[in-house]
């Protein structure tokens, strides 16, 4: 395998929770707020605020489950799936409340994508109907929807929406592959196409970089991969002690730097972009 276009020395550990109230306990989630600041999901569903600094942490809400991904509106509004109670929770902006939004069909919300150009928030389900993966759909006024994408996916997980709005990227874990499913004039999904194959081992989460190159983190191995359709898979950066980047989940931009949730530890990474063409200013 070549050489990967980043050394382990452009990461960092952003912030380190282990013995931290709240704790940072085994994120999957993560997103980057408006304001700056790093937020991400725990395995004991607590939705957590870290300072844009790293230099404190703020429990803003809790399930009492286990969160999954999280993503954002333009409100500021959180979205987050979570794995116990087979539903996706959203926090309120304005009053800090934190409810339940949607569960209606779905067996394992992974991750959420916005959409409010067409008022819907799109779900991955890492079980599904028939205890097959797919994609869940629901009305981003009401709470209200169901199964979307019908198409039997290999463990549907992270996604992301393609550049110009006009379909969603989605990991298929078990088969190692990314896919493409298209939303029609009509809203509704197009025919499933796998468009990167070979994601050795297991990927987790997607996010477009501001020269649409797709970044792919993994689960295991403890990598992050570049995509770009001219040149297919490149591994942006990787950690062989799982250490820095410990089982990497969902990934998300701000300006230069790459921040990832670590399922495998107790802390949120951050990775400087700065030295590779492309991946910054997003």
């Amino acid at each position: 395998m070549a050489k990967p276009l980043l050394d382990m020395s452009a990461a960092r550990v952003f912030f380190d929770g282990i013995f931290t109230n709240p704790r940072v306990a085994h994120p999957e989630g993560v997103a980057v707020h408006r304001d700056g600041s790093i937020w991400c999901g725990t395995e004991t569903g607590d939705l957590l605020r870290l300072a844009a600094d790293g230099g404190s942490v703020e429990r803003m809400g809790g399930t009492d489950g286990f969160l999954l991904g999280i993503a954002f509106d333009s409100a500021g509004n959180c979205f987050a799936c979570d794995l116990r109670h087979a539903a996706i929770f959203r926090r309120d902006a304005v009053t800090g409340r934190m409810e339940r939004f949607a569960s209606s069909g779905i067996r394992v919300p992974n991750y959420p994508i916005l959409d409010e150009a067409r008022g819907w928030l799109y779900v991955s389900d890492s079980v599904g109907e028939d205890n097959r993966s797919g994609i869940f759909r629901y009305d981003l006024k009401t709470g209200e929807g169901g199964l979307w994408c019908r198409e039997a996916m290999s463990f549907a997980n992270g996604m992301a929406m393609a550049p110009d709005g006009d379909g969603l990227y989605v990991v298929e874990s078990d088969a190692a592959c990314v896919s493409y499913v298209p939303i029609l004039a009509d809203d509704a999904a197009g025919g499933r196409q796998v468009v990167v194959e070979g994601v050795r081992n297991v990927p987790d989460g997607l996010a477009f970089a501001p020269d649409g190159s797709l970044l792919i983190s993994c689960y295991e191995p403890s990598r992050i991969y570049r995509w770009r359709k001219d040149r297919g898979l490149e591994v942006l950066i990787e950690d062989p002690a799982a250490t820095t980047l410990a089982h990497p989940t969902n990934i998300a931009f701000k300006g230069d730097k790459l921040y990832t949730a670590n399922l495998g530890r107790w802390h949120i990474t951050e990775i400087d972009l700065a030295a590779v063409p492309g991946l910054s200013g997003a």
